[in-house]
């Protein structure tokens, strides 16, 4: 299995943000047989026997271990990673797309459990809570106050590197996640009706979506979000892709941006379904030159009709292999800018404590050949990590032109375009970051409390809203954003497209509230750059 280590949402039995350095690729293949036992591994048991009973004070060998073990991955590449067993269990139910739970989205407002959302066919939904509930018990662990407080603190304790609403996020995990078919028992404040109630929620599998937002941008353009690659991901997009076939759809933007990867057999069956028979892939390359090589099938249900991919500096890894897999046999239009450059390929393993590494074992290489792994230090991984900040400081991010190829690396296409290696996916067509959208910390830092009290204080009027409504008419007299404006004190006038711009995002977020990623995305399509482009592109052809 290969992955790489980013922020991905996790909703446990609630929402959390679990970090995996970005740039996740698994790949399965057969294990090798564990090692015997050599000398190496003798001194270090040896090493950590004497630290045990000889070191003059007590030491806690088990985090030396993971230290040493981190240290050690470190200086082999930037991908791979050790997961400690109090991890694993939460990245490994992401990736497979579901986790054992009661189905509901919290944040922490001010010092209570409140739901921001619940999972449709969730068990919570069964059970009756709604969106706004506080949750007060569960099982008669209080969970607000100063109680929730110190169970924060406990957490912290335990895992020193948890900090903010992260402490907050697992001491409420750890109350309200269990094993499957058993109960929680939970006692809620409803807003709406000024009453505490009291509910029993039987835990149970609930799915972790991948392809959140998928719709009809016009009459014949349709759209598909994908955020990571987990094991269910290929079955959401096939949903996803026929329902939207069904409604006319003969041109498709696929949008990867943001997407740190996952699961390489599932982006191989994704792009098969844009690529004829007999197309390669992707290949990749052991250290011994093996080479793997994945070719397209048949069976592809978009193969003729157009299709535009969206990438951005956080598109990596699995969404780098479609993106490279379309663009090396010209297909399709890359749009965007250019994506992370991992081109490195991870197998999990097991350390037998409930711990894993996942290792790098392969380099993976687009049709033409190239390898789109960006450089990095083996002994020191600061630039490789401070790249995003280098983008902003030489332009690239600006400017097509601003982007440092290296011309040993140029490749080139059946059709005859040049392609490079050695550094992410270069997009066919550039679409610069919008400035005009980036919001000062004064207007920007107060929406999510903004939007949480908005929406907590006028569900029964906004529940009376359908989506397209919704995008078309929601706040044409502009009282929710001066309500904002007068919430976060603005002293000076702002322009007009900083305020349209603010409104838009505004909406968004109150749309996600009510109907989902699909919301947020109708709502800000119209200030959304690269979707635009497409527009404008597929309205040429």
């Amino acid at each position: 299995m290969t992955n790489r280590k980013i922020t991905l949402p996790l909703y446990l039995a609630i929402s959390v943000v679990i970090g995996i350095a970005i740039g996740t690729l698994f790949n399965f293949k057969k294990k090798p047989a564990l090692f015997s036992s050599n000398t190496n591994e003798a001194k270090i048991k040896r090493l950590i026997d004497y630290i045990n009973y000889d070191y003059v004070d007590k030491v806690d060998t088990d985090s030396l271990l993971d230290d040493a073990i981190t240290k050690m991955l470190s200086e082999l590449d930037p991908h791979s990673v050790y997961i400690p067993k109090n991890e694993l269990k939460s990245i490994t139910e992401t990736m497979q797309g579901k986790f054992v739970g009661i189905g509901v989205s919290f944040l922490m407002h001010n010092d209570t459990v409140a739901v921001s959302s619940v999972i449709k066919g969730g068990p919570s939904e069964k059970a009756g809570i709604k969106a706004g509930d506080r949750i007060l018990v569960a099982n008669k662990d209080t969970l607000y106050g100063k109680a929730i407080l110190h169970k924060a603190e406990v957490a912290e304790n335990k895992a020193k590197t948890i900090s903010g609403n992260r402490k907050l996020s697992d001491a409420v995990i750890k109350s309200l996640k269990g094993e499957p078919d058993t109960k929680v028992n939970v006692s809620v404040y409803r807003k709406s009706s000024n009453k505490i109630l009291n509910f029993k929620i039987t835990r149970g599998e609930v799915p972790i979506i991948s392809v959140p937002s998928y719709y009809m941008i016009n009459k014949k353009l349709g759209y598909i979000k994908i955020d990571r690659f987990a094991r269910t991901t290929y079955k959401e997009f096939k949903t996803a892709l026929e329902d939207l076939k069904s409604e006319g759809m003969t041109s498709l933007i696929l949008d990867l941006r943001g997407n740190p990867g996952g699961f390489m057999d599932i982006a191989d069956k994704i792009a098969d379904e844009f690529l004829k028979d007999g197309k390669l892939i992707v290949f990749t390359k052991n250290k011994n030159g093996e080479v793997d090589k994945i070719y397209a099938t048949g069976k592809g249900e978009f193969e003729n009709n157009k299709v535009y991919v969206l990438i951005n500096e956080n598109s990596a890894s699995a969404s780098e292999i479609i993106s490279g897999a379309l663009q090396d046999n010209d297909r399709g239009i890359i749009v965007g800018r250019r994506s992370f450059g991992k081109g490195l390929v991870q197998q999990e393993m097991d350390l037998g404590d409930g711990s894993a590494v996942r290792l790098t074992t392969a380099r993976y290489y687009t049709p033409t050949g190239r390898s789109i792994q960006k450089p990095y230090n083996h002994k020191d991984n600061t630039a490789y990590r401070n790249d995003y900040l280098n983008r902003i400081h030489n332009g690239e991010l600006l400017s097509k032109d601003s982007i440092k190829i290296d011309d040993k690396l140029k490749y080139t296409t059946p059709k005859g375009k040049i392609v490079y290696g050695g550094g992410g996916i270069i997009p066919d067509v550039f679409v610069p970051i919008d400035t005009t959208s980036v919001f000062s910390n004064k207007l920007f830092g107060r929406l999510n409390e903004f939007v949480f009290n908005y929406v907590d204080d006028h569900r029964k009027e906004l529940s009376s809203w359908k989506l397209k409504d919704f995008v078309t008419n929601f706040d044409h007299s502009n009282k929710v954003i001066n309500s904002y404006l007068n919430f976060i004190d603005v002293k000076k006038p702002i322009s007009p497209k900083a305020k349209e711009n603010l409104k838009i995002y505004l909406k968004g977020l109150i749309a996600r509230n009510l109907f989902g990623e699909i919301g947020y995305n109708m709502v800000t399509q119209n200030n959304d750059n690269m979707i635009q482009k497409v527009i404008e592109l597929d309205q040429k052809d």
